[in-house]
């Protein structure tokens, strides 16, 4: 069997296949140059061309999942080469896109990044608790322990800068119980996520004045830092800590020891200058507490470190310094120096600015002048610290109002959720329903379909069995004229050729006049009896019946529908046909045909009139159906139901239709179906 395929369907076909192989073709490349921006062994710069090409083809490509996964890339690629900036606003680009795709996981990394990065780089710690909770929310429903852990120990380093001491320690100690959690997971590294969340408890403990628990904290991490990788420097920095706790727990030579050891490391002091100078100041500090030590050697150390912060340009640590030097050379009556460092810590303080030691600045001042200059520190003093508690006490509120909203928009997630659960129950429901009513629908339709045929059928079988009675009308007409002409051949001609012969028999041996004239009668009457025969004859090779069978079921419709519908008709047929060989396929559609016309002229033309008629040309049945009634457009309503019901009867007996049809002047029918006698 040969199979014929539509070009046009192919073309598309094609198309597509070569559009979805190109695609293809494209996501591979974009994954391969994605590969690329991640091979460490390239340069920074090597990396980001790579990254940049998989982003500008993904765009061209214009497929979301896509264009996010590259931009991410390539935001990561910013921040590994130091571009913070380029890092931060691709970020907010990643973010509104993976919002619109709805990408959890991508929603929650963006804003875990944008935290960071408003932390770290633009400084601006509302907008980075903002994002940091926003991330938080998300890792809590995506369950993803390990990242809440990150964030919570984020937003409680942004809570201790801003004062608030119990938020943060409330969250560093819900970090430390999850990373407890999932140390029992062996595989996970979290020694130095452990480490900054026991260092961070430490520091805010210290700041609560829970001494013994910043020292315990304290302690741990120093433990943690010694099984890091490169952790050296961390163990010198808990130290240090250490020290602090201890030396304001009031255990100053306990602090003292510890300073000594962190000395005994100058190697890698010498590699953080600026540390090695706060070590310096904080050591040199706590001898002056301690007190007993020789004034210049402390002087030396104070100055030593000062020089220090100052050749690597560090105002923190020259900060720490001078306002230690100011304490010294007060306690030892050099007011003048103790003014100026003062000056100096309370200038660095305000550049920072650092506002613990700026406050302790003007306090130190307040106390090394007199008079009106002393007032004036004291009363800058007390309006930057009631300036500093509104501004806590703000942010606090902004921080309440953050979490609330982020709350707020929590719940109406989850509220748009459930809607959205309910509407697609609802639009299920629905569209079962509407699946159902089809169903319901196309049965009742498919059972009118069929009463439909079983009606036709029904017809079909009334019009057979209606021929069927006429022909037998015709057979017992038939024999009733041959029994006719039987008893009239047998009891008339048949007599009286009987009694002719006998009469001419008794002449075969008379003579005479008398006998040529009784002759003369005898054949006279065998003519007579010639005639008789002749028409009997006559009567036989005519059809008695003629007129009868499928043409007087005809003329009975047509009769009896235009009769109905008010219509004037003529029906004329010819006798040339022989019905009893047509199938009766073909006479009952050709029936129908007629009968469904003599509707539609009824229904649709506003005919006063119609002709029909019945001819042989050619071997071809033709019937004409011709009406004077308001004609219509053929063109528009060859797809009008009794039309197409006309064409569908024609095709069955292999017959042809048409249609000619004038506006205002009438219709006529044309129908040919073929003829084998």
């Amino acid at each position: 069997m040969k199979y014929l395929v539509n070009p046009f369907l192919a073309l598309v076909f094609l198309s597509l296949t070569l559009s979805a192989q190109e695609q293809n073709q494209t996501i591979d490349s974009i994954i391969n140059l994605r590969q690329l921006s991640n091979d460490e062994s390239l340069s920074n710069k090597e990396r980001l061309s790579y990254a940049l090409k998989a982003s500008d083809l993904s765009l061209k490509n214009s497929i979301d999942s896509t264009v996010l996964k590259s931009n991410r890339n390539l935001s990561y690629i910013y921040l590994v080469s130091g571009d913070y900036d380029m890092f931060g606003s691709s970020s907010l680009n990643n973010i509104e896109l993976a919002l619109k795709l709805n990408d959890s996981i991508a929603i929650a990394t963006t804003y875990n990044n944008l935290g960071w990065y408003y932390y770290q780089i633009a400084g601006d710690n509302i907008k980075s608790y903002d994002h940091y909770l926003k991330a938080l929310k998300y890792y809590i429903a995506l369950g993803n322990l390990k990242e809440k852990a990150v964030v919570l120990t984020g937003i409680a380093t942004i809570q201790d800068d801003e004062k608030d001491y119990f938020g943060s320690e409330e969250n560093a100690i819900e970090v430390l119980k999850i990373l407890n959690k999932l140390s029992k997971n062996k595989s996970l590294d979290l020694v130095e996520d452990k480490y900054r969340c026991l260092n961070l408890l430490g520091i805010v403990s210290l700041k609560l004045k829970n001494y013994e628990q910043s020292i315990e904290y304290h302690n741990q991490a120093h433990n943690l830092a010694k099984k890091l990788n490169n952790g050296d420097y961390l163990q010198l920095e808990s130290e240090n800590n250490l020290a602090i706790a201890y030396r304001s727990n009031g255990n100053l030579e306990k602090a003292l020891d510890i300073y000594d050891d962190i000395f005994k490391d100058s190697d890698l002091l010498n590699e953080d200058p600026s540390f090695y100078s706060l070590v310096i100041v904080n050591s040199a500090f706590t001898k002056f507490l301690i007190g007993g030590y020789d004034y210049n050697e402390l002087e030396r150390e104070f100055k030593r470190a000062l020089k220090m912060s100052e050749s690597i340009g560090d105002q923190y640590s020259k900060l720490s310094a001078s306002i230690d030097l100011a304490k010294f050379y007060k306690e030892n009556d050099e007011k003048d120096l103790a003014i100026k460092y003062a000056k100096d810590s309370y200038r660095i303080s305000k550049e920072i600015p650092i506002n613990d030691l700026y406050l302790e600045s003007m306090l130190i001042l307040s106390k090394l002048y007199k008079g009106e200059v002393s007032r004036d520190y004291l009363v800058e003093h007390i309006k930057l610290s009631d300036s500093l508690l509104n501004v806590e006490r703000n942010v606090r509120n902004k921080f309440a109002r953050i979490e609330l909203k982020t709350d707020e928009l929590e719940k109406e997630n989850e509220m748009m959720s459930q809607q959205l659960m309910w509407l697609i129950a609802i639009s299920g429901v629905l569209l079962i329903t509407f699946f159902l009513l089809y169903i319901i629908v196309t049965q009742r339709n498919k059972n009118k379909e069929l009463k439909f045929k079983q009606e036709q059928q029904k017809a079909n079988e009334d019009i057979y069995n209606l021929m069927l009675s006429q022909q037998d009308k015709v057979d017992e007409a038939r024999a009733g004229e041959k029994k006719r002409i039987s008893e009239e051949l047998h009891d008339g001609v048949l007599g009286r050729l009987f009694g002719t012969r006998l009469s001419l028999d008794s002449l075969n041996f008379s003579e005479g006049k008398e006998a040529i004239q009784n002759r003369a009668s005898y054949i006279k009457e065998l003519m007579t009896i010639e005639n008789d025969i002749r028409k009997i004859s006559h009567d036989l090779n005519t059809d008695f019946v003629s007129g009868s069978g499928f043409m007087d079921i005809v003329s009975e419709l047509i009769e009896k529908q235009t009769k109905a519908y008010q219509l004037e008709s003529s029906f004329n047929y010819t006798d040339d046909i022989n019905w009893e060989v047509v199938p009766n396929k073909t006479k009952i559609n050709i029936y129908r045909i007629i009968q469904e016309s003599l509707q539609n002229i009824y229904k649709h033309a506003n005919a006063n009139g119609v002709k029909i008629s019945i001819q042989l040309k050619n071997s071809v049945i033709c019937l004409s159906i011709i009406d004077d009634g308001d004609g219509f457009d053929v063109n528009k309503s060859k797809k009008g139901i009794g039309l197409k019901n006309i064409n569908s009867r024609v095709s069955e007996v292999n017959g042809k239709a048409e249609f000619d049809s004038i506006l205002k002047k009438g219709t006529e029918v044309i129908i040919t179906v073929p003829y084998k006698n």
